[in-house]
């Protein structure tokens, strides 16, 4: 990632401080944005420290205009985009309420159009690659994830249509869709939901991947990584499920 220029969204925590933090290890100039100033600056500052070129932006992904100047100002061309950023929701069509369904939208689907359409201006001239965070509920259907479930079907079907409009221009455009990973998003559900019952539901979590655990936001980014490197330059339009056989092997 030497010399490249890699925008992150949601970078501050989970899978995108994963992926904020690898691509910097790699040499990469990594800006990232965030909702939460206080832990983005948090973590520019710790990866500065170790000599990486970071910078952090404030902002809401479901912003458009906010997300134009805010990539605009961003030196150069771009070479990688993440749109990492994204919330999620319990609940099935009955007990998702519209603000709920809203927000989804807003923040899951509307803000990879933002932060695309942004970014494209400066990918077009030397191409690059873009990876939109999608999940196996792209593909799958998963009890309680109405609004969840309809926004990452989104991202896929985004993914697949960004894909051929700019293959012309080398642009690649895949989408990595993880199983379950062990977040702080888990453990504060967890914790929420099921109080002195943690371990015992995480197992069962845990247990719902046949290959007998979470993952690690570490994994999804060195999926991530692998699909920005030019050795994967002959793979586009793709959706690569990180999921310890979930999709494929499940019983």
């Amino acid at each position: 990632m030497k010399n490249k220029t890699i925008l992150i969204t949601g970078g501050a925590s989970g899978i995108g401080l994963a992926m904020t933090s690898r691509f910097a290890q790699e040499g990469g100039n990594v800006y990232f944005i965030d909702f939460d100033q206080q832990s983005g600056k948090k973590v520019a500052q710790d990866l500065t420290e170790k000599g990486y070129q970071v910078t952090f932006l404030q902002g809401d992904v479901s912003k458009t205009d906010a997300m134009k100047s805010t990539i605009a100002s961003i030196p150069g061309n771009i070479d990688v985009l993440i749109n990492n950023a994204g919330v999620s929701h319990v609940g099935n069509l009955e007990n998702t309420s519209e603000a709920d369904f809203d927000r989804l939208y807003q923040v899951n689907v509307k803000g990879i159009y933002n932060c695309s359409v942004a970014a494209l201006p400066k990918m077009k001239e030397n191409g690059g690659s873009i990876i939109n965070m999608a999940s196996v509920a792209s593909t799958i259907g998963i009890p309680d994830r109405f609004a969840y479930s309809m926004t990452k079907g989104a991202v896929f079907a985004m993914t697949l249509s960004m894909a051929r409009d700019y293959v012309s221009y080398n642009i690649r455009v895949n989408s990595i869709a993880p199983g379950r990973v062990h977040t702080p998003f888990v453990d504060g559900f967890l914790a929420k939901n099921y109080p002195g019952q943690e371990k015992e539901m995480f197992d069962k979590l845990a247990a719902t991947q046949p290959i007998g655990r979470m993952g690690t936001p570490e994994e999804i980014a060195a999926m991530a990584l692998y699909l920005c490197k030019d050795e994967s330059s002959f793979l586009t339009g793709g959706n690569y499920p990180i999921d310890g056989g979930f999709v494929n092997l499940k019983m």
